[in-house]
């Protein structure tokens, strides 16, 4: 198990360094100059000023120097935790604003993520028995797993925001509150968080549901489950064994779709204009802001690793075929 382990986070160490240097290029083959583009937002008209801030600036950025040097620079103020200043909301570090920005887009991810995986698998497991529960459930989770997520997020916001008036469209909480630890304005997060919330829930839903009805017909079908019956095993045992088999395959298709998930989250976030991962990321291109930019998307890139890492060691737990696998190979 060590060494399976051990392969693991190779694998893991080199996909971070890939996506740790993809996340340094990308910035720096965006049109425009950010330099300028914080000038032109300054409006200094006299040339000597506008000589003093821009050398200020450019060696604060460190543009002054060889690619390959700041590149170097990047990876030593990676492991500082420095992803350096923003240009959108200078001077205030970039950790500063994500970290403002992390525990909305965490909100909408977390809930999102295990309600719909967890609801998904229990109603596909039970449409899979019943006639009635399959020919409604199939056709509305394919329906629901083939939509945008801002195609769902816009509709909702219409429907149920617009026209019935029910939610807020916009935000993460009112405009006249301020942030306080009090039930008003909990009670305000959460009447702003339920639409972004049911846009991810919604779409992830239906793509469970299909993959554990589908996997639950093979399992009842498969050799072992029409031999316990000749046996006279009862019809829930078969369901209960068949159920633990099919959730394995869930587990890893949870790992494969959850850069999709974040994808998604982050494009809810930008249609209603919450105030989380997503929106930074769209502040960011709007601002030619290169070290908001590759903060955020260095923080998104560590989180997706961190999470397929313990889906990998969940899936070693609850599966003893890994671990005996794993014996064999040692022997």
């Amino acid at each position: 198990m060590r060494r399976y382990f051990g392969r693991k986070l190779l694998i893991y160490g080199l996909t971070f360094v890939v996506a740790v240097t993809v996340n340094w290029m990308i910035p720096r083959f965006m049109p425009g100059d950010p330099v300028a583009s914080m000038l032109a937002r300054a409006r200094v008209s006299q040339p000597a000023a506008v000589e003093a801030m821009r050398t200020y600036y450019t060696n604060l950025f460190g543009f002054d120097q060889p690619i390959w040097q700041q590149y170097l620079n990047f990876w030593g103020a990676l492991f500082q935790g420095d992803f350096g200043i923003s240009i959108w909301v200078f001077p205030t570090p970039v950790a500063d604003v994500i970290l403002a920005a992390v525990p909305y887009t965490l909100a909408l991810m977390i809930p999102s993520v295990l309600l719909s995986y967890w609801v998904g698998n229990r109603f596909g497991a039970f449409a899979a028995r019943r006639k009635l529960l399959d020919n409604t459930v199939l056709p509305v989770g394919y329906i629901l797993t083939a939509t945008p997520y801002m195609w769902l997020a816009v509709i909702l916001a219409w429907g149920l925001g617009v026209v019935a008036g029910w939610f807020p469209v916009a935000g993460g909480y009112s405009f006249s509150l301020q942030p306080s630890w009090s039930w008003e304005f909990f009670l305000d997060l959460l009447h702003h968080w339920i639409l972004p919330f049911l846009s991810l829930f919604l779409v992830a839903l239906g793509g469970w549901a299909i993959g554990m009805r589908n996997m639950i017909i093979y399992e009842l079908e498969s050799d072992y489950s029409n031999y316990l019956s000749a046996l006279g095993a009862p019809s829930r045992l078969i369901r209960r064994y068949a159920y633990r088999n099919a959730i394995l395959p869930q587990i890893t298709g949870l790992a494969l779709q959850l850069g999709v998930l974040v994808a998604g989250a982050l494009v809810t976030e930008i249609v209603f204009s919450y105030p989380g991962l997503g929106s930074l990321i769209l502040k960011a291109i709007q601002n030619q802001d290169f070290f908001l930019l590759q903060g955020t998307f260095m923080f998104i890139v560590i989180g997706v690793l961190v999470a397929n890492f313990l889906i990998d060691i969940v899936y070693v737990l609850i599966d003893p075929r890994t671990r005996t696998g794993m014996a064999g190979a040692q022997a």
